[in-house]
């Protein structure tokens, strides 16, 4: 007797369905006493090594292993399977072909989860993104997860799949025998916690920095802090995504699967609804920043999808490793290629760095440097002409004076910050809602000539820009956006020589002036 039912598997972030086959043969011979499964479908050690923990848990939920030989077959069989998500789904299989469960209600379940030894179903990764695929396909009419899954997967699935949350193998069988049972429910209706994310009216002085980063907001632009240790630098870029404007379910969901596939959901907290802020010490590879691995998996810059990767102290970073983000940063996605296959990971994220002015880190003789003009250049070219031309905004982040530093912080707070923000990001959703754009950081060369038109004076001011700092075209289309950003968020239509010269301001603070 054949029995069927479906499950899934995830490569990369993408969930693709599995359907499970199980067949039993001698299974009524008398002189076959012992029982042999098979597993074939390119499974990978972990889901061979599933043969012995369900038979431990038949016998812990007192169900009699099939004597004979047992095939099952994971479909499609060019496509790799890999982790214990499978246990439940195959165990569900066997007992089908045995006759404990009704076969013809199995053939329209899903299952998912890693079984105890007890028989008890234990939580597995990516159950977000399968959940979705799921109920995208229609071919199941039910699916059964892990407790500590079943939000996410309800979430996932919405009104189109009911999703049960099964605690052992035996209450999976009598929930199919019985056909019926109460599905989990689950609101998508969270909004975005920005008591968590560090405020702006904490920080003293650094007004024009406090500007800059509402304009990295505002456009989704990339910038680079510089100044001495201790002037605040990481402080202002741990504020940063608390001025974002708050996530929408699109962006929930995107970057909820990425946290799911690699497990870092918690059962209390199955969405990502606030924005990431990925930090990562200077010590990292470049497959951990971009994503990779024998079988690719989401890197840091993943992780940062819809919110903001700091990297302090740039300089530190390995050159090879800031080099693989040039490509991510121009198209909001990172492909990482194996022998195994290709992967495609989304990354589109706002990248906020942060460096000392020189070796020792003071920068100005005043401060106590010492280094010698020859060290600074060295320093400095640590950091590739490519990559900075990719970042929008150089940002001087000075020493705060006597006064500053003794009187209390009096700036503005991140809530109003935010306001000003997400009035200019709406600006720019109504004006690119027919391209699909999220923001002026995004505009195709096309886009801006179409929504960047300068006045006489302005062309003027880029042309004299062009040519006293040696822009490249990428530059130049940098800072139209950027201007373009300005403008917005002080609400006008059209770009202005303000807004152009205010544009050129974070341009021209080049590193080796």
């Amino acid at each position: 007797m054949v029995a069927k039912l479906y499950s899934a598997t995830v490569l990369g972030v993408d969930a693709y369905t599995i359907e499970i086959e199980v067949n039993l043969t001698g299974v009524n011979s008398t002189s076959i006493k012992e029982s042999t499964i098979s597993i074939v479908g390119l499974p990978d050690a972990a889901v061979k090594e599933s043969r012995d923990r369900i038979y431990s848990a038949f016998i812990s939920a007192s169900f009699i292993p099939p004597r004979g030989f047992t095939v099952v077959n994971l479909a499609p069989a060019d496509l790799r399977k890999e982790g214990a998500a499978f246990d439940l789904g195959i165990a569900l299989g066997i007992l089908g072909a045995t006759g404990s469960v009704e076969i013809d209600r199995l053939g329209r379940i899903a299952a998912l989860g890693e079984l105890g030894l007890d028989g008890s179903v234990r939580p597995v990764k990516g159950a977000l993104p399968i959940a979705a695929k799921l109920a995208a396909e229609k071919k199941v009419s039910a699916l059964l997860v892990p407790p500590a899954n079943a939000r996410e997967a309800a979430l996932a699935a919405g009104n189109k799949l009911p999703v049960f949350a099964v605690n052992s193998l035996a209450e999976a069988v009598e929930l199919i025998n019985r056909g019926h049972g109460t599905p989990f429910k689950s609101s998508l209706e969270q909004l975005e916690n920005y008591s968590r994310i560090p405020d702006f009216d904490e920080v003293k002085g650094q007004l024009a920095a406090r500007r800059a980063l509402e304009i990295a907001a505002a456009g989704g632009h990339n910038s680079l802090l510089v100044g001495p240790p201790g002037t605040g630098k990481s402080m202002l870029a741990m504020r940063l995504p608390g001025i974002l404007p708050p996530m929408t379910l699109e962006e929930t969901l995107e970057t909820s699967r990425i946290y799911s596939v690699l497990g870092l959901l918690s059962s209390g907290n199955p969405l990502m609804n606030i924005r990431p802020f990925r930090s990562p010490h200077h010590t990292i590879s470049d497959a951990g920043l971009i994503g990779g691995g024998r079988e690719p998996r989401p890197g840091e810059i993943s992780l940062a999808h819809n919110g903001v990767l700091f990297l302090d102290e740039l300089p530190e970073f390995k050159r090879n490793v800031l080099e693989v983000l040039r490509q991510p940063l121009e198209d909001g996605i990172v492909t990482v290629s194996r022998a195994s296959g290709s992967c495609l990971f989304p990354a589109r994220f706002i990248l906020c760095a942060a460096m000392n002015p020189c070796p020792c880190g003071r920068g100005e003789i005043e401060l106590g440097c010492k280094c010698k003009t020859e060290e600074k250049r060295r320093y400095l070219k640590k950091l590739s002409g490519p990559l900075l031309d990719r970042i929008d905004l150089r940002v001087p982040v000075r020493q705060l004076s006597e006064s500053e530093l003794l009187k209390a912080p009096d700036g503005e707070s991140s809530e109003v910050i935010r306001q000003r923000v997400s009035a200019a990001r709406q600006i720019q959703l109504a004006r690119y809602a027919k391209l699909g754009f999220y923001s002026n950081s995004q505009l195709t060369p096309k886009a801006l000539q179409q929504f960047c038109s300068l006045q006489s004076s302005g062309e003027k001011l880029l042309k004299d820009a062009i040519t006293r700092f040696k822009l490249s075209p990428r530059a130049y289309t940098r800072i139209l956006k950027v201007a373009r950003t300005v403008a917005d968020l002080a609400g006008k239509t059209s770009i202005s020589d303000e807004h152009i010269f205010e544009s050129i301001n974070y341009r021209k603070a080049d590193l080796d002036d």
